[in-house]
């Protein structure tokens, strides 16, 4: 593990390795480096590291980075601003659902530092029953997590995205349930990166310059599709790719050679 400093003097921890110019991996909802998920795995993945030096970090508030109160966005940005500058100044971002959107407000905050973007599968949604239910949830979830009710944030959460009611129990009891809790309040930064009802950014996506690819896979919820076209068509230098058979969570193997194809461009 490494660390760097970010301005407000929050301390990112991050895991480096391979070689090559630095490709940075912003990871999604309740994503840590001690989680066994896809985006852990890409990190390691050989085929990363023969090409890149990549950096997994541990986003804010969660796994062995600290957290400064209050929270922006802008928090966030200049800790990927901090991880480029310790990187040697300038990165490729990757960013994976909510992660997506943070590394897109990074590619439009940052400039040149951000030489290309990749997202796969931010989660904005133009359909007006889904923007009012992502309004409702973020009140609801204010309301808990002002209240303590961290496990219900969390439950909130998995609910939203589909997780059935009669799961949420046997989800409460498993190992990796108390981790999740205790990064709850977390939850409210990905909220803010998505914006107020997490309808498609078109316009903020527009003032993203470098070169982009918008991803997303063919197994996925049905409205990734529209969303990743939007954007693409939105970027005045991107495009699109659906990776076949892949879901939300998309296989790290499946992943790294698109990657790989596209930043050695």
């Amino acid at each position: 593990m490494r660390t760097v400093i970010s301005k407000d003097g929050t301390t990112i921890a991050f895991d480096q390795s391979g070689q090559g110019p630095a490709l940075i991996l912003v990871g999604g909802m309740f994503e840590q480096r001690a989680l066994d998920t896809e985006t852990a795995k890409l990190a390691a993945l050989p085929l990363l590291g023969q090409y890149f030096t990549v950096f997994h970090y541990d986003r804010r508030g969660r796994g062995d980075s600290t957290d400064t109160l209050p929270f922006a966005v802008e928090r966030e940005i200049e800790d990927i601003e901090a991880l480029i500058d310790k990187a040697g100044g300038s990165a490729f971002l990757f960013g994976i659902s909510s992660g997506a959107a943070l590394a897109m407000e990074a590619a439009r905050a940052l400039g040149s530092k951000v030489k290309k973007l990749a997202m796969y599968e931010a989660p904005y949604n133009d359909d007006e029953a889904a923007r009012q239910a992502w309004r409702e949830f973020r009140k609801q979830l204010t309301e808990l997590l002002a209240a303590g009710r961290n496990g219900d944030a969390v439950i909130l959460f998995t609910t939203l995205v589909g997780m059935p009611e009669e799961h949420v129990e046997g989800f409460r009891q498993m190992p990796m349930f108390p981790m999740f809790e205790a990064i709850a309040p977390t939850i409210a930064y990905d909220a803010a990166a998505l914006g107020e009802d997490a309808s498609v950014p078109t316009e903020r996506a527009a003032r993203v310059t470098v070169p982009t690819l918008v991803m997303n896979g063919s197994e996925s919820y049905p409205f990734m599709p529209g969303t990743a076209v939007a954007l693409a068509k939105a970027m005045p230098n991107a495009q699109h790719r659906t990776l076949e058979g892949q879901t939300h969570e998309v296989a790290a193997e499946a992943i790294a050679p698109v990657l790989v194809e596209f930043f050695n461009k």
